[in-house]
C-alpha cells in the first residue's frame, strides 16, 4: 500500500503501527518520528503570519474570513506518488489542508485512492483511529498492541492520581493572544493527570476567553501550550503574556505555577503522544517546576 498522510498525528500513528515504510508522502509539518522528515512534502503554508501570537491570529482570521486557504496542496506531486490511501481530517479549518481540496485533488488521480478522515474529540477516539488505521493498512495486530500499551499507561496514571485530594484548578491556554481555552481532548488529559480543567471546552473547539473571566476563575495552575508552537516559541509567547497586567496579577503566575509545554508535540496532535502529555502534567503537578516541559 502507498499511503499519503496529510496530518502530523496520522503520520505518528502510521509509523507507530509499523506502516512507516508504506508512507510515501507527508505534510511540511510532519516532523515526528524523525524518519518522516525525509519523505516528500505535499503541503506548504500559504503565507507567514508574523512573529507574534497576535500577528498569527490576525492572519488566520483574515484568511478564514476571506475564504482563503491557509495551506497549499501540491497536486502534481500527489499524482506522481500514486497513493492508494490518503489520510486527512475535517476537524479543524486551520490545522491542515481542507478536506474539500484533498477530495477534489484525489478525484483526478488515476490511482483512485481511498480517503480516510480522522475526527477525534477525545482520547478514546484517538485509540479508535489507531485501530481503524491498523485495520485499513493490514496492521491490526500492531495497532491493537499500541493501543494496549497506551491504555496500560493510562491505567497506571489513574492509579497514581485517582485518590489525589489536591487537584489544582488548571487553565490551559491553546493560544495566548487572544487567549484561547483548551478544547477537545485536552481537558480530559488534565483530569487524567490529577487536575481540574477550568474555562475548558471538552470535546469541542477551543474558544476565545476574556482576561476578566480568567482573573475571575482564579486558576491555581497555568499551562501555556499554543497550538503548533514548540517549546522555544511557547516561552516567547509567555514573555509576551508578561506584558499583560491581568496575567501578571494571577496568583498562579505570581507563585510560578506556570508550565510551558510543547503543544506542537504533545497537545495539538491527537496521536500516541497525548499520553506523554498527561504524564508530563502529572509530574509537573508533583514537582512544581517553573517553565518546565
Amino acid at each position: 500500500m502507498r499511503i499519503v498522510s496529510l496530518l502530523p498525528s496520522a503520520t505518528e500513528i502510521l509509523f507507530g503501527i509499523g506502516t512507516g515504510k508504506e508512507v510515501v508522502g507527508v505534510t511540511h509539518e510532519c516532523d515526528y518520528p524523525p524518519e518522516a522528515l525525509v519523505l516528500p512534502k505535499l503541503t506548504s503554508a500559504s503565507t507567514p503570519g508574523g512573529p507574534t501570537s497576535a500577528d498569527i491570529d490576525r492572519h488566520v482570521r483574515a484568511a478564514v474570513h476571506a475564504g482563503s486557504c491557509l495551506y497549499h496542496l501540491d497536486s502534481a506531486l500527489l499524482e506522481q506518488l500514486e497513493p492508494d490511501l490518503i489520510v486527512t481530517q475535517e476537524l479543524c479549518a486551520v490545522c491542515a489542508v481542507s478536506y474539500e481540496i484533498v477530495d477534489s485533488a484525489a478525484k483526478r488521480l488515476r490511482s483512485d485512492p481511498r480517503i480516510i478522515s480522522l475526527e477525534p474529540v477525545c482520547v478514546q477516539d484517538v485509540f479508535a483511529n489507531i485501530t481503524q488505521l491498523g485495520e485499513i493498512t493490514g496492521h491490526s495486530r500492531e495497532a491493537r498492541n499500541l493501543v494496549a500499551r497506551l491504555e496500560a499507561r493510562l491505567t497506571t496514571l489513574r492509579a497514581r492520581t485517582g485518590g489525589t485530594a489536591n487537584r489544582p484548578r488548571t487553565l490551559v491556554l491553546e493560544w495566548t493572544d487572544p487567549p484561547m481555552s483548551a478544547g477537545h481532548w485536552i481537558p480530559e488529559l488534565v483530569e487524567l493527570a490529577g487536575g481540574i480543567p477550568i474555562l475548558a471546552n471538552t470535546g469541542a473547539n477551543s474558544r476565545r476567553l476574556e482576561w476578566s473571566a480568567i482573573a475571575q476563575a482564579e486558576p491555581e495552575a497555568l499551562v501555556v501550550a499554543p497550538c503548533g508552537f514548540d517549546l522555544d516559541k511557547t516561552r516567547r509567547a509567555i514573555e509576551e503574556l508578561d506584558a499583560i497586567e491581568t496575567w501578571r496579577s494571577l496568583a498562579a503566575r505570581r507563585a510560578g505555577r506556570v508550565l510551558a509545554l510543547d503543544g506542537n508535540a504533545y497537545l495539538s496532535r491527537p496521536g500516541p503522544r497525548l499520553i506523554d502529555a498527561a504524564e508530563i502534567l502529572e509530574r509537573w503537578y508533583t514537582d512544581g517546576a517553573e517553565y518546565a516541559g
